[in-house]
């Protein structure tokens, strides 16, 4: 039931499938090589395709000068995977020719956009807004000048510093953040990237909240919010197919199978034959694991209390009724489905339809898909 979903999964849910629609639509104006769409021409001129999560971590902050590595995480507030972009063929990064030292330090090398990055600039620059307004079409002005009405609100009263997107999950699959977080500097972003000083994208608003979530829940806990909300939830101590949980679930098979080398090792699930087929394994919560996932429903539950406390409950509840009334938890499908379908020509299409959305964004080093893909 509505009442009965943390706002954090309303949240990612909303998140993701406003990611994937972005990423699809990316995919179908930027030529691209993926697993099945190979090319002739260098990486260079045409990368390895990725997700949004690389344009809000990387892109949006290099500009033609070029900028230090460190000076990018400053800006976006929280690293990308600089090996991952540079592969892809996004960026180039080298020591700066002015540094008179012999050996700078990595963190001072300058990095610059590839041609195919820019290409990727010049089309993700303009894509929040252009899936904002296709939203806006699809459940109404109103409704979504609401929701980004009401996600502005609750995200002024959090932490300033919050980056404008969730972090590539780390170690654990855990939501962690620089310690160090200087002060965005809005003019600088505004002048390299033609992104408005004050204007925060829908999904940075999104991110926001559910960011302030995670922190909060995986302070001093053993267990991340990822791992509990997207595969603790979905099992028990009969056991369930682990072929079928990418669809109970709403994450990538792969995304699972790091969050199986996690739990298994903290004694919460054990992988072993299937009790109900012949063939194949599945995965059941040890007596230990049926304990941490009702702590963890406990903990979140106390977790978005305390944040509705701090930000205020009528602006949270107002929120969540938003939310609600996008998302349609009680509606199967939910109308947020009517945006996913992708180009017959995308690799999505070639994956099973989902059925569920995952309850929190697994944002993985992998290309930065907000469902692990």
């Amino acid at each position: 039931m509505a009442g009965s979903l943390p706002i954090s999964a309303l949240l990612s849910q909303a998140f993701v499938a406003f990611t994937i629609e972005g990423d699809n639509e990316f995919e179908r104006q930027v030529p691209h090589r993926t697993a099945a769409r190979r090319s002739s021409a260098s990486r260079r001129e045409v990368p390895w395709l990725t997700s949004m999560a690389m344009w809000f971590t990387c892109l949006r902050y290099v500009d033609d000068a070029g900028r230090s590595v460190h000076e990018v995480d400053r800006l976006a507030r929280t690293p990308t995977n600089w090996n991952g972009m540079e592969r892809w063929g996004y960026i180039d990064v080298a020591p700066d020719p002015a540094d008179p030292r012999p050996r700078p330090p990595r963190r001072d090398w300058v990095v610059r956009a590839t041609p195919g990055g820019r290409r990727a600039q010049a089309a993700w620059a303009p894509l929040s807004d252009l899936i904002e307004a296709r939203w806006q079409e699809r459940f109404g002005n109103e409704a979504v000048g609401r929701l980004r009405e009401r996600l502005t609100g609750v995200a002024a009263r959090l932490d300033p510093e919050l980056p404008d997107c969730l972090p590539i999950l780390g170690f654990g699959l855990y939501s962690r953040l620089p310690e160090r977080r200087p002060a965005l500097d809005a003019a600088v972003v505004a002048g390299s990237t033609g992104v408005p000083a004050g204007r925060i994208a829908l999904p940075s608003l999104m991110a926001k909240v559910l960011l302030s979530i995670a922190l909060a829940f995986e302070e001093r806990w053993p267990v991340s919010l990822a791992t509990s909300a997207n595969v603790l939830r979905v099992l028990d101590e009969v056991g369930q197919p682990v072929a079928g949980l990418p669809r109970r679930s709403g994450v990538s098979k792969e995304a699972l199978a790091m969050a199986f080398g996690v739990l298994t090792k903290a004694g919460l699930v054990e992988i072993g034959p299937s009790r109900a087929e012949r063939r194949g394994k599945a995965a059941r919560l040890t007596e230990l694991g049926t304990a941490a996932r009702f702590a963890n429903e406990a903990r979140l539950a106390a977790v978005e209390a305390s944040v509705r406390e701090r930000v205020g409950g009528g602006a949270f509840d107002a929120l969540r009724t938003t939310l609600e009334a996008i998302v349609e938890p009680d509606v199967a499908p939910s109308p947020l489905f009517r945006g996913l379908a992708p180009d017959p020509d995308g690799w999505r299409a070639a994956l099973p339809a989902p059925v569920i959305l995952p309850h929190f964004p697994m944002v993985l080093h992998r290309g930065g898909y907000p469902d692990g893909s």
